[in-house]
Order: structure tokens, then C-alpha cells, then sequence
């Protein structure tokens, strides 16, 4: 069962969307268990913040482009009627990768708002 109602914003960095009956500890499970089949790893570092990385920012910064690098935190707030707003955030800029590892980060969150927009 999804639990996705609408996304509310998505601009340059930062995706906003909403979530009905789904508590934050659910939703917690849900992002982890999602992002680390992808490949991400998930820092939890305190209740409803969570820190998605992908790749290393060592070899970003030697390799370019040619390295793979990504960053995003994520911020959960309920509101009322049992509705959870769950943000990301760009954490890089992908200007270590220079035009292309900026577009790289671009097509990134666009993949992580259609995978977000499924749960």
C-alpha cells in the first residue's frame, strides 16, 4: 500500500512530499530499506533526520565525474490528520564532478522523487 499523497514542491535541491497513515518510525523503515537496495548508505541521526550517501567524496574530488558521489538528508514532520511531510535535501552540489557531476546530481533527485512518489 502506498501511503504517497502529492508532492508539495520540487525546485533545484530540494523535493517536498506528503504522506498519509504512515508514523515516522514506519516511514524510517521504509526510506532505509529502499535507499540501501539502492545502494545508499542510510545514517540515522535522530528522529525523522536521516543522511543518504552514496559513493565516495574521496574520489569524487580526484576523479571527477568519473567517480560517483551523492548526498542528501532527509527531514520528516507530521501534521495533522495523520499526514507526514517528508523532505530532501541536495547535501552536494556535484560542482567537484564540474558540469557534469552537477547534472549527475540533477537526474539523481529526479530519480529519488519518482522512488519517494512510490512508497
Amino acid at each position: 500500500m502506498t501511503h504517497f499523497i502529492k508532492n508539495m514542491q520540487t525546485v533545484d535541491g530540494l523535493i517536498s512530499n506528503l504522506y498519509k497513515d504512515v508514523s515516522i518510525e514506519e516511514m524510517t523503515k521504509k526510506i532505509t530499506g529502499l535507499m540501501e537496495q539502492q545502494g545508499y548508505k542510510v545514517f540515522d541521526h535522530q528522529y525523522g533526520n536521516l543522511i543518504l550517501e552514496k559513493g565516495s567524496r574521496t574520489k569524487r574530488l580526484l576523479l571527477g565525474a568519473f567517480a560517483t558521489y551523492y548526498k542528501f538528508s532527509v527531514i520528516m514532520s507530521p501534521n495533522a490528520e495523520n499526514e507526514l511531510t517528508v523532505n530532501v535535501f541536495q547535501q552536494s552540489s556535484g560542482m567537484s564532478g564540474g558540469l557534469i557531476g552537477m547534472n549527475q546530481i540533477k537526474t539523481e533527485l529526479a530519480r529519488l522523487n519518482f522512488l519517494f512518489s512510490n512508497i
